[in-house]
Protein backbone atom coordinates (compact mmCIF):
# COMPACT_ATOMS: atom_id res chain seq x y z
CA UNK A 1 0.00 0.00 0.00
CA UNK A 2 1.05 3.44 -0.43
CA UNK A 3 1.40 5.70 2.59
CA UNK A 4 0.81 9.70 1.81
CA UNK A 5 3.22 12.06 3.15
CA UNK A 6 0.94 13.63 5.15
CA UNK A 7 0.25 10.37 7.06
CA UNK A 8 4.01 9.95 7.53
CA UNK A 9 4.01 13.84 9.19
CA UNK A 10 0.62 13.06 11.07
CA UNK A 11 2.26 9.84 12.85
CA UNK A 12 5.45 11.61 13.49
CA UNK A 13 3.92 14.22 15.05
CA UNK A 14 2.19 12.25 17.63
CA UNK A 15 4.67 9.80 18.54
CA UNK A 16 7.76 11.39 17.23
CA UNK A 17 9.32 8.84 16.05
CA UNK A 18 11.62 9.40 13.28
CA UNK A 19 9.91 9.79 9.76
CA UNK A 20 11.68 6.36 8.33
CA UNK A 21 10.43 4.48 11.21
CA UNK A 22 6.89 6.50 10.82
CA UNK A 23 6.79 5.28 7.14
CA UNK A 24 7.83 1.58 7.47
CA UNK A 25 5.12 1.26 10.35
CA UNK A 26 2.33 2.79 8.32
CA UNK A 27 3.32 0.58 5.49
CA UNK A 28 3.43 -2.58 7.51
CA UNK A 29 -0.21 -1.85 8.76
CA UNK A 30 -1.33 -1.01 5.12
CA UNK A 31 -1.77 2.59 6.35
CA UNK A 32 -3.78 1.97 9.51
CA UNK A 33 -2.93 5.06 11.93
CA UNK A 34 -4.24 3.15 15.27
CA UNK A 35 -1.91 -0.14 13.99
CA UNK A 36 1.46 1.48 13.18
CA UNK A 37 1.13 3.46 16.71
CA UNK A 38 0.79 -0.09 18.43
CA UNK A 39 3.55 -1.24 16.18
CA UNK A 40 5.88 1.89 17.14
CA UNK A 41 4.96 1.52 20.55
CA UNK A 42 5.85 -2.15 20.30
CA UNK A 43 8.98 -1.76 18.91
CA UNK A 44 9.77 1.38 21.80
CA UNK A 45 9.50 -1.32 24.50
CA UNK A 46 11.22 -4.15 22.59
CA UNK A 47 14.55 -1.24 22.02
CA UNK A 48 14.16 0.17 25.92
CA UNK A 49 14.23 -4.00 27.10
CA UNK A 50 17.50 -4.11 24.52
CA UNK A 51 18.85 -0.98 26.53
CA UNK A 52 18.02 -1.72 29.93
CA UNK A 53 21.07 -3.13 31.03
CA UNK A 54 23.11 -0.44 29.52
CA UNK A 55 25.12 2.09 32.40
CA UNK A 56 23.65 5.27 32.83
CA UNK A 57 26.81 7.79 33.08
CA UNK A 58 24.74 11.21 32.46
CA UNK A 59 21.56 12.76 33.18
CA UNK A 60 19.94 15.66 35.19
CA UNK A 61 18.50 16.76 38.32
CA UNK A 62 15.17 18.87 38.26
CA UNK A 63 13.32 20.70 40.85
CA UNK A 64 9.59 21.45 40.36
CA UNK A 65 7.90 23.60 42.52
CA UNK A 66 3.89 24.10 42.50
CA UNK A 67 2.00 27.23 42.69
CA UNK A 68 2.82 28.98 45.80
CA UNK A 69 5.85 27.22 46.47
CA UNK A 70 4.33 25.14 49.45
CA UNK A 71 5.22 21.96 47.04
CA UNK A 72 8.21 21.15 45.58
CA UNK A 73 10.13 18.02 44.46
CA UNK A 74 13.33 17.09 42.77
CA UNK A 75 14.51 13.65 40.70
CA UNK A 76 17.48 12.47 39.25
CA UNK A 77 16.99 11.19 35.88
CA UNK A 78 19.32 9.57 34.47
CA UNK A 79 20.23 8.51 30.75
CA UNK A 80 24.11 7.16 28.73
CA UNK A 81 25.08 10.65 27.28
CA UNK A 82 25.59 14.04 28.15
CA UNK A 83 23.86 14.31 24.53
CA UNK A 84 20.67 12.94 25.18
CA UNK A 85 20.62 14.68 28.72
CA UNK A 86 20.52 17.97 27.19
CA UNK A 87 17.81 16.74 24.51
CA UNK A 88 13.85 18.60 24.91
CA UNK A 89 12.78 15.01 25.11
CA UNK A 90 14.71 14.36 27.66
CA UNK A 91 14.00 17.63 29.67
CA UNK A 92 10.26 17.05 28.77
CA UNK A 93 10.51 13.53 30.89
CA UNK A 94 12.50 15.10 34.10
CA UNK A 95 10.26 18.01 34.18
CA UNK A 96 7.26 15.90 34.14
CA UNK A 97 8.46 13.24 36.40
CA UNK A 98 9.05 16.22 38.98
CA UNK A 99 5.95 16.97 38.52
CA UNK A 100 4.53 13.72 39.05
CA UNK A 101 6.54 13.45 42.25
CA UNK A 102 5.03 16.27 43.64
CA UNK A 103 1.24 15.82 42.54
CA UNK A 104 1.22 12.42 43.73
CA UNK A 105 3.60 11.58 46.48
CA UNK A 106 5.16 8.22 45.72
CA UNK A 107 7.01 6.57 48.56
CA UNK A 108 9.16 3.95 46.49
CA UNK A 109 10.49 3.84 43.24
CA UNK A 110 9.31 0.66 42.01
CA UNK A 111 6.93 -2.03 42.80
CA UNK A 112 9.95 -4.50 43.95
CA UNK A 113 10.83 -1.82 46.78
CA UNK A 114 6.52 -1.82 48.18
CA UNK A 115 5.08 -4.70 50.14
CA UNK A 116 2.35 -6.77 48.47
CA UNK A 117 -0.37 -5.41 50.24
CA UNK A 118 0.35 -1.66 49.07
CA UNK A 119 -1.67 -0.45 46.32
CA UNK A 120 1.46 -0.33 43.89
CA UNK A 121 -0.30 2.76 41.40
CA UNK A 122 -0.89 5.02 44.88
CA UNK A 123 2.76 3.99 46.63
CA UNK A 124 5.38 3.72 43.34
CA UNK A 125 6.25 5.84 40.82
CA UNK A 126 7.05 4.00 37.76
CA UNK A 127 3.45 1.97 38.07
CA UNK A 128 1.39 5.31 38.57
CA UNK A 129 -0.84 6.39 36.35
CA UNK A 130 0.69 9.73 34.50
CA UNK A 131 -0.73 12.88 35.55
CA UNK A 132 -1.05 14.28 31.84
CA UNK A 133 -2.15 10.95 30.47
CA UNK A 134 -4.03 8.48 33.13
CA UNK A 135 -3.85 5.31 30.50
CA UNK A 136 -0.08 5.04 30.58
CA UNK A 137 2.01 4.42 33.34
CA UNK A 138 5.09 6.48 34.80
CA UNK A 139 7.37 3.63 32.90
CA UNK A 140 5.18 3.83 30.09
CA UNK A 141 6.37 7.45 29.43
CA UNK A 142 9.93 6.41 29.69
CA UNK A 143 9.86 3.36 27.55
CA UNK A 144 7.93 5.97 24.94
CA UNK A 145 11.38 8.55 25.39
CA UNK A 146 14.22 5.73 25.28
CA UNK A 147 12.19 4.44 21.96
CA UNK A 148 12.62 8.34 20.98
CA UNK A 149 16.16 9.00 21.79
CA UNK A 150 17.57 5.52 21.67
CA UNK A 151 19.19 5.42 24.80
CA UNK A 152 18.57 3.74 28.41
CA UNK A 153 16.88 5.96 30.89
CA UNK A 154 16.28 5.68 34.06
CA UNK A 155 15.20 7.60 37.30
CA UNK A 156 17.90 6.90 40.00
CA UNK A 157 15.77 8.81 43.37
CA UNK A 158 13.44 11.44 44.08
CA UNK A 159 12.26 13.11 46.31
CA UNK A 160 9.10 15.74 47.53
CA UNK A 161 8.74 18.98 49.87
CA UNK A 162 5.90 20.03 51.64
CA UNK A 163 5.21 22.79 54.33
CA UNK A 164 4.16 21.59 57.18
CA UNK A 165 4.21 17.94 56.73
Amino acid sequence: MQVTVDQIKDLREKTGVGLMDCKKALVGANGDFDAAIKTLKERGFAIAQKKSTRALGSGLVEAYMHAGGRIGAMVEINCETDFVARTDDFKTLAHDIAMQVAATTPVYLTAEEASPDENLEEVCLLSQPFIKDPQKSVQDIIVEVVGKVGENIGISRFSRFEIGV
